[in-house]
Formats: structure tokens, C-alpha cells, sequence
């Protein structure tokens, strides 16, 4: 199917006129939330969460001419086909069945002619034996002690949704088991984790697709020698999670044990995965993993099933795209008011900035329109106190306020200024997005805030595992929602590539001087040169 200029398609064409008219005094923030039965209109609850974009430099008129854009570009449908298992990711021929690692029906998902789902819970089957095998003791380290700390060794993917999950749930862990991650090839990493473990009780998961990631591999070959440094068998302390038969998954390097990546489940999708599965079943342990799934299923059928009026992260993807393209957004901001998620903004961020940072259309033509805005986020009140100075008055960006009911621990109730720190928690989610909206006028041009600076509200029932699986699908489908309106593939990451590419030659400059001490650096340019001499000499 030929690229269609999003320019030339009737909905964008009103939605572009429609932003003129969003910019005139009496469609405000402050006027739009002061109308009857504003959030009763512009809120809805689904799939197990509640979302408010009341906020939202909207009216019923840009929601239709939203609402007709998804009709036209056929995202209920696109949607569909990812979850059936039909290749969508078509410039790697792939499917993109993410949904599938967290699927409870028996129908079968096809792809390529066979039933996968058989394949995705023996996955799960293996993976709930080794765990509690391992939290019982019964798999021990080689000096037969149990295990008390995981180290997982992997980048970007391959531990950022493993991490937001395992510091959502940490209140649901096991206390005698530690969770670290090795992610970045900065030797401060290595040193700073291994002076916080046991190497007798520590596990090494590496998790890899192809075993050839150069930062992965360099700290995997940093634990091996340190486990055998201290007299350690790395065979009875090393688990790999990867796609079979690549190098992690070579029989004639003996280790506890191997679990499986597929094709159709990209990195930054892959939590609900053995990826995830494996650190997160050992730490949490498996019934909590498995709640988690069941919670990314629920709202996995949301979005696959709700009436575009209904359906909560399509309708969060068309607000996207409204503030990114017609507003001029050109950020998102994402503040959770609950420490426990204090790693959903990183992971976000690679999950949408990877996906649908494109500059080049599905079909493969250079795209006219901006995709991807930029994401970024801390815990509230914390952000309040870091930058919310920009979000008041300097250059505005939507914001995804993330508020929970009912806090993980709720033993501790003393008050100050008569109410707890839960209910001041509270007193700040409900009172920022108001403030960002409403503005305030003052003759003192110093204290003046415009306002009209939007955002949503998301609000969750508690912090349970289920809770964390519904939030998890929803930014997922969102990110997919929001390719499919701009006609890009979420699921590639051709972007990357190219630092990849560069960073060889380098590296095989530096190991030929790490061979010949008289290796110069001639054949590079001249400002790679400088560094390179820089590193070598120890100074500047």
C-alpha cells in the first residue's frame, strides 16, 4: 500500500484548522474545566484503570475530528492484525506479538501457519519450575549455599521493564533475595554491584536475543572472570535468557539453564516475556509474575476490544498526536505521585522514543510530519521540585499524572499540618495539573502563570501486581496506537544501528593498541584521534 500523505487526509486537515481555533482566549484551560460536567465527559475507566483527560486542550469537537483520524488511518484494525499474529513489522518481516507472552485464552495465534500459544506457556512452565526451585533451594550455587542476590546482565530492553516491575512490586519480594542490574559497560557498574553481593549466592542472568550485544557481552565476560576469581563454578551461577541455539544457548558452555526469546517479541516490549519472567518469577516469585500478565491481558483486551469512544490508550494516542502535531508539543512528561514507579518513566521512554522516533513512514518514505515527542519524567513530589518551574512557566509540555488510591503501606498514618504523607501526596496530584491549567494572573509579571498547559490523570486502585501489568499494556498500546495514526513501524530500530557501526571501528582501533603499544590512530579522524590519545595518556 502507497504512503498516504497525512497532510492530505480530510481529519488532519480539520484538526489542523481546529488548533487555530484551540489558541483563542475563551478555549483556555481555565474556561474548558470550568464547563458543567467536564470530567464526566471527558474521563472513562477500562481495562482496570481510570483515565482524565479533562486537562486536555480538548473539546467534543477536536475529540470527533480525533475520533474520525483513527477511523481513517484503520488503527482498530491494524491493532487486530498485531494481536492475530500477521506480519506488521514488515521491514524485518516479523511479526509483533508482544500480547501473546501474557495470553490466558486457548484460542491459538498463528503465525506462519503454526499455533505459538503452546510454545509461550511451556515457556512459562519452565519458568515458574526454575524459579521456585531456586527461591526453595532446591538449585543452589557450586559451593551449595542458596541464592540471595540476581544480577541481570542485559541493556536497554532487556532489563528497563524488568526494572520498573521489580521496583513497582518490590513490597511484594522475597526480603532474602536482592535484585541488581548490570546494564551499562561503565566499569563503575560492575565495581559498585559486586561490592553489594555475596559471589556465592549471587545468580547471573544474562539476557541477550543474539548473544552479540557488545555491552552485554564485556560485563558477561567481567562476572565469569570474577566468578572464577573467586574459585566459583560460573555453570552453577549463570542463566541465560536468548533465542535458541544462538550463543548463549550452546551446549558445550554448560550453565543452570536457558529460557527463550521469539522474533515476534521485541526487546522493549519483551517484560512479559521470559525476559522479564525469569529475574521477575525469582525475586517476586512466580504467582506474582503470573498476576502481573493476567493484568497486562486485561487491558491487552481493552484495547483490542473497546469502541474508540471507549477505548483508553487509543484515546491517549489520538491526545498525543493532537498536542504533538496540531500544538506543537514537541515533549511528555510522565509523573507517577508513587515512588514504587519511579522506573516507569525510563522505561517509557525507550519503549516510545525507540518505537516511533521515525523519520521514515512503514512504506519507507521520508515522513512530513514529526513523530515520537520526547519523554521524560520523575517521581512526583520530587519533579515539583526539579523542573516543575519549566512546566509552570517556561516552555510548556503535556504531562501524565499517575496518582494510587490505596499506597503499599498503609501501616503509617502520622499527620503532619493534620494529614498524612499519603493524603499530601495527594493534596500535590490534585493540585499541580489544576495550577498547570488554570494559571494565575498577577501584576508582578514574576509570579504571572498563563496556564493552559495540559495534562492527563491516570488513577490506579492500589499498587497490586495486576495493577502494574494494566499500566504496562496500557503505555504499549498506546505507543503502538500512536504508529499506526502516523503510518510508521513501531517495532523496527534501524536508529540505533548506526552509533553500533561507528563504535566497532573504534573499538578495533583500541584493541589493536591494546596489542601494539605503537598503534597509532592515524586512520581515524582527527577529533576521534584526540580521544582516543586523551584516554591512552591517562590526562588532558
Amino acid at each position: 500500500m502507497p504512503h498516504q500523505n497525512l497532510r492530505d487526509i480530510p481529519a488532519w486537515q480539520k484538526l489542523t484548522r481546529y488548533a487555530e481555533a484551540m489558541n483563542q482566549p475563551e478555549k483556555h484551560l481555565k474556561n474548558l474545566v470550568s464547563t458543567h460536567d467536564r470530567i464526566e465527559k471527558f474521563s472513562l475507566k477500562g481495562g482496570g484503570i481510570f483515565f482524565d483527560f479533562s486537562r486536555q486542550r480538548v473539546d467534543a469537537t477536536a475529540m470527533d475530528f480525533l475520533y474520525e483520524l483513527a477511523e481513517i488511518r484503520e488503527v482498530r484494525r491494524k491493532f487486530d492484525s498485531m494481536v492475530a499474529g500477521e506480519i506488521v513489522n514488515a521491514t524485518e518481516n516479523r511479526a509483533a506479538l508482544h500480547t501473546a507472552a501474557r495470553h490466558f485464552s486457548k484460542a491459538p495465534i498463528l503465525v506462519d501457519g503454526e499455533d505459538i500459544v503452546s510454545e509461550i506457556l511451556e515457556e512459562r512452565d519452565r519458568i515458574k519450575t526454575f524459579s521456585d526451585a531456586i527461591r526453595s533451594g532446591k538449585i543452589t550455587g557450586s559451593t551449595g549455599k542458596t541464592f540471595e542476590h540476581l544480577v541481570v546482565i542485559g541493556i536497554g530492553g532487556s532489563y528497563l521493564g524488568t526494572e520498573f516491575v521489580s521496583t513497582a512490586l518490590t513490597a511484594y519480594g522475597n526480603a532474602r533475595i536482592k535484585i541488581h542490574y548490570l546494564s551499562n559497560v561503565d566499569i563503575h557498574n560492575f565495581g559498585r554491584i559486586v561490592t553489594e553481593i555475596n559471589p556465592e549466592t549471587t545468580l547471573w542472568i544474562v539476557i541477550s536475543k543474539s548473544y552479540t550485544t557488545a555491552e552485554t557481552l564485556a560485563n558477561a565476560h567481567q562476572a565469569y572472570n570474577f566468578m572464577e576469581s573467586n574459585s566459583l563454578d560460573p555453570s552453577k551461577h549463570v542463566v541465560t535468557v536468548t533465542s535458541k541455539g544462538s550463543p548463549g544457548d550452546d551446549p558445550t558452555h554448560p550453565i543452570l539453564q536457558s529460557f527463550y526469546m521469539f522474533d515476534f517479541i521485541g526487546g522493549r516490549y519483551s517484560v512479559t516475556s521470559a525476559v522479564g519472567g525469569v529475574p521477575l518469577s525469582i525475586y517476586l516469585g512466580y504467582e506474582i509474575f503470573e498476576r502481573f500478565l493476567k493484568g497486562a491481558w486485561e487491558m491487552d483486551r481493552h484495547s483490542a476490544t473497546a469502541a474508540i469512544e471507549k477505548n483508553l490508550p487509543l484515546i491517549a494516542a489520538l491526545i498525543s498526536v493532537w498536542n504533538n502535531n496540531f500544538l506543537q508539543y514537541s515533549a511528555q512528561g510522565i509523573i507517577p505521585y508513587a515512588s514504587p514507579l519511579s522506573r516507569l518513566a525510563p522505561h517509557i521512554q525507550q519503549l516510545n522514543m525507540e518505537s516511533n522516533g521515525k523519520s521514515v513512514s512503514a512504506e519507507g518514505d521520508f515522513m512530513e510530519e514529526p513523530t515520537g515527542p520526547i519523554i521524560f519524567g520523575e517521581p512526583g513530589t520530587n519533579a515539583q521540585h526539579s523542573f516543575f518551574q519549566l512546566a509552570h512557566q517556561g516552555r510548556p509540555f503535556p504531562i501524565d499524572f499517575i496518582g494510587v488510591i490505596n499506597p503499599q503501606y498503609e501501616q503509617y498514618q502520622a499527620k503532619s499540618r493534620g494529614v498524612t504523607n499519603h493524603q499530601e501526596l495527594w493534596a500535590n496530584l490534585i493540585s499541580q495539573p489544576a495550577a498547570l491549567a488554570q494559571g494565575k494572573a498577577d501584576d508582578n509579571t514574576a509570579k504571572h502563570f498563563f496556564g493552559n498547559r495540559p495534562s492527563s490523570t491516570i488513577l490506579l486502585n492500589d499498587l497490586s501486581p495486576e495493577n502494574v501489568g494494566r499500566l504496562l499494556s496500557f503505555y504499549e498500546a498506546k505507543t503502538v496506537f500512536e504508529a499506526f495514526i502516523w503510518g510508521i513501524n513501531p517495532f523496527d530500530q534501524f536508529g540505533v544501528e548506526l552509533g553500533k557501526t561507528m563504535a566497532t571501528t573504534i573499538r578495533n582501533e583500541i584493541a589493536n593498541k591494546n596489542k601494539n603499544i605503537d598503534h597509532n590512530f592515524d586512520r581515524l579522524d582527527s577529533i576521534s584521534k584526540f580521544y582516543l590519545t586523551t584516554l591512552y595518556s591517562g590526562e588532558l
